[in-house]
C-alpha cells in the first residue's frame, strides 16, 4: 500500500453559497464536509493549492486518507468530488470517516497488465477492449487494495476476464457479486478478428468457378 496522503483541514464556521463562494475566489479554499463513525458531521476548509497536489495521486480516490481537523487526524475516505462544469475547478469535498473495525465499500481502479503480449491480441488479431476501469470492493480499512492488477496474458480471443476471475486480497469482496452470478460481468474482453480468422490456402478454398467453366464449354458446343 502506498503511504498515506495527508490533508490539512480548517472547520469552517460560515455557510451558504456566498459563503462558499468567496472561499474559493478570494482564499483560494475549497469547502468541504467530513461525516460518519462516531463524530458529527463537520464543514470544513481545505487549501486548494494542496488538495490540487493530492488529486494528482491516484490513490486519494480509492485510499484511506488523514485529514488533519483543528489539529486532531481523522481517517476518512473521498465519497464525492463536485466540479464547476465549465473549467473543472473543485467546488466541494465529501470525506467519510472509516474505523478499523468497520468494513467500508470503496471503488478501487483496475490496473491492466501485459495488454501488448496478450495472446488474443499478438497471436491471433484479436482486439482488446476494457469494460470497467475500477471495481467497487468492501473491506476492513487495513484490507483495503491501493488497485487490483488484471493480467492479460493469457487471455485468447473470444473470451472475457469477468469479475469473479479477478485476484484480490484475503478479506476483500467485490460488491457486485453479492447481488449473484448475473452481476459478474466482463471486465475486459479480447475481440475476434472480423471474417474468423486466418485466410484459407488456395489448395483449401471452393471451386466455385467450376461450375460456371462448364456451362460456357456446352454453351460454345451449341
Amino acid at each position: 500500500m502506498s503511504d498515506t496522503i495527508e490533508l490539512t483541514a480548517e472547520i469552517r464556521t460560515t455557510v451558504g453559497k456566498g459563503a462558499s463562494r468567496r472561499l474559493r475566489r478570494l482564499e483560494d479554499k475549497v469547502p468541504a464536509i467530513i461525516y460518519g463513525g462516531e463524530g458529527e458531521a463537520q464543514m470544513l476548509t481545505l487549501s486548494a493549492n494542496e488538495l490540487s497536489k493530492a488529486m494528482q495521486i491516484e490513490a486519494f480516490y480509492s485510499q484511506i486518507l488523514s485529514l488533519s481537523v483543528a489539529g486532531k487526524a481523522e481517517q476518512a475516505v473521498v465519497r464525492d468530488v463536485q466540479r464547476n462544469p465549465a473549467n473543472e475547478r473543485v467546488q466541494h469535498v465529501d470525506f467519510q470517516r472509516v474505523r478499523a473495525d468497520r468494513e467500508i465499500n470503496v471503488s478501487v481502479p483496475l490496473h491492466f497488465i501485459n495488454e501488448e503480449a496478450c495472446v488474443g491480441v499478438k497471436m491471433q488479431a484479436g482486439t482488446l477492449t476494457k469494460t470497467l476501469t475500477e471495481v467497487e470492493v468492501s473491506c476492513l480499512p487495513a484490507n483495503l487494495p491501493e488497485y487490483i492488477e488484471v493480467d492479460m496474458l493469457e487471455v485468447e480471443s473470444g473470451t472475457s476476464v469477468h469479475l469473479s476471475d479477478l485476484k484480490i486480497g484475503e478479506g476483500v469482496s467485490i460488491v457486485a457479486l453479492a447481488f449473484g452470478s448475473d452481476r459478474d460481468i466482463p471486465v475486459a474482453s479480447v475481440t475476434a478478428k472480423r471474417g474468423g480468422g486466418a485466410d484459407l490456402d488456395d489448395e483449401d478454398a471452393p471451386e466455385a468457378d467450376a461450375p460456371a467453366a462448364d456451362d460456357a464449354e456446352e454453351a460454345s458446343d451449341a
